[in-house]
């Protein structure tokens, strides 16, 4: 089973299934920061501040589960904290980034915001991994 698992098409297979969203949605950040002006957000306080926690959820959550995916590596068994880790620092360059964005500027409560966000999604994707596996264990597939 193991040998199964490193096997070239296998891991292509979860490349796309794990780490291709992970890309896809870093650029689209990458894309809306890019970005002099955005959509006008609803007229609620911190609307802001709520947008980067969901975003940056979304990343936290795509970035564990892809790490959660490295069958049997260091990767897989630090998922939670390098996805956080990798989270705030994409979170920090992406600030860096709309410094040179016309209209744009770098936010430390962004940052904040963005860090709250990839925490919870990080999280939320190992407590249901946990849970997935809890129940295979008890024989509830």
């Amino acid at each position: 089973m193991k040998a199964e698992a490193s096997h070239p098409i296998k891991k292509l297979g979860r490349f796309w299934v794990y780490w291709f969203p992970v890309v896809v949605y870093m650029l689209l950040i990458f894309f809306l920061s890019s970005r002099s002006t955005l959509p006008a957000l609803p007229r609620i306080r911190y609307a802001d501040k709520i947008c980067h926690c969901i975003e940056y959820a979304i990343l936290g959550y795509l970035l564990t589960r892809a790490f959660i995916h490295e069958e049997g590596s260091l990767l897989s068994r630090k998922a939670l904290l390098l996805a956080i880790m990798i989270a705030i620092i994409f979170g920090l360059s992406d600030e860096i980034h709309q410094l040179f964005v016309p209209l744009r500027q770098a936010d430390i409560f962004d940052l904040l915001a963005d860090s709250l966000g990839a925490s919870i999604g990080a999280w939320g994707a190992f407590m249901m991994q946990w849970f997935i596996n809890h129940r295979q264990r008890k024989g509830h597939a």
